[in-house]
């Protein structure tokens, strides 16, 4: 029952105050640990969070905990370091990384925990905010079958689909293959409205026909929808969060000794437009940076 399994949350952003939100829409007891982004702390203690002090303070009073952090250092230093997760683990206690995080740091951490009776789940996300907050995410979930199954609930409560991958780090290892692909994808998409608009192509054209093929794709449309009509809503991802996972991809294919030859392309091209100060900027709005690289005035619409 919801109310037998208490919720720590440690990472309210814009993907983990929808998921906190639902957990509490849904009857369970959450507990929060705060940062300095106090709007959505408040809003999610109006709802019933509670906020504790410290990870360990949130893993004491929790049967669960739930990170949504940015990198895979962050929740090494959650769990791991003073005062973390890790010194109040113990036999029943499950550990969930929704983070999109580096596999070998993901099964570092769980043998830690299992050494304390703990356990964990890699539970990294697909869709947006808005499924956040709608309570229809898609969840990629690696670890045990048997912790999953008590689990469920409460991803049910922000999931549409629970997906059991495999074991430990291999939900993390496939959504950093879904991030590659989505990212190198974009980046290809950028790159050929770029030069079709340098070669006087009519860029509602180029949709026209490729929405028209075997090419059309839903990354396509996003792209697309920001080159042709200036909407960026369709992918609000940072360039240096696309930067963080296609490196966390090339990386896991260097350990697999394989080459990563589009990896390092799309690695390469992430690290340049945040190094020229687009880090914040969605990634639709690649086809601008490109387009300035390439001499383009900016495009009026």
């Amino acid at each position: 029952m919801a109310e037998q399994l208490r919720i720590g949350f440690v990472g309210v952003g814009l993907m983990g105050h929808g998921m906190a939100k639902n957990l509490l829409a849904k009857g369970f007891p959450v507990a929060l640990l705060g940062n300095r982004n106090r709007g959505p702390v408040e809003d999610l203690k109006a709802r019933g969070a509670v906020e504790e002090a410290s990870p360990r303070a949130l893993a004491e009073v929790t049967d669960a905990v739930i990170l949504c952090l940015p990198n895979s250092a962050v929740v090494e230093q959650v769990v791991l370091g003073p005062d973390g997760i890790l010194e109040a683990a113990r036999p029943g206690f499950v550990l969930v990384d929704s983070s999109t995080a580096q596999p070998g740091s993901t099964r570092r951490v769980g043998a830690a925990l299992a050494e304390k009776g703990a356990d964990m789940l890699d539970a990294p996300l697909t869709m947006t905010p808005k499924e956040a907050a709608d309570g229809t995410l898609n969840v990629l979930v690696g670890g045990e079958a048997a912790v999953l199954e008590r689990l469920r609930p409460a991803f049910d409560a922000y999931a549409r689909n629970v997906f059991h991958i495999g074991g430990l780090g291999a939900a993390h290892s496939l959504k950093l293959i879904n991030n590659f692909m989505s990212m190198t994808m974009s980046a290809l998409v950028a790159e050929a409205a770029v030069t079709a608009r340098a070669n006087g192509v009519d860029l509602g054209k180029l949709r026209e026909v490729v929405s028209a093929g075997a090419v059309n794709s839903g990354m396509f449309q996003k792209i697309m929808a920001y080159a042709v009509d200036g909407d960026a809503s369709g992918l609000q991802f940072a360039m240096a969060n696309a930067r963080k996972d296609v490196g966390y991809y090339a990386a896991m294919a260097a350990e697999a000794g394989l080459p990563s030859p589009f990896g390092s392309t799309a690695l390469q091209l992430y690290t340049l437009a945040c190094s020229t100060g687009h880090g914040d900027d969605h990634v639709p709005l690649l086809y601008d940076v490109m387009a300035e690289w390439g001499g383009l005035e900016r495009q009026a619409r």
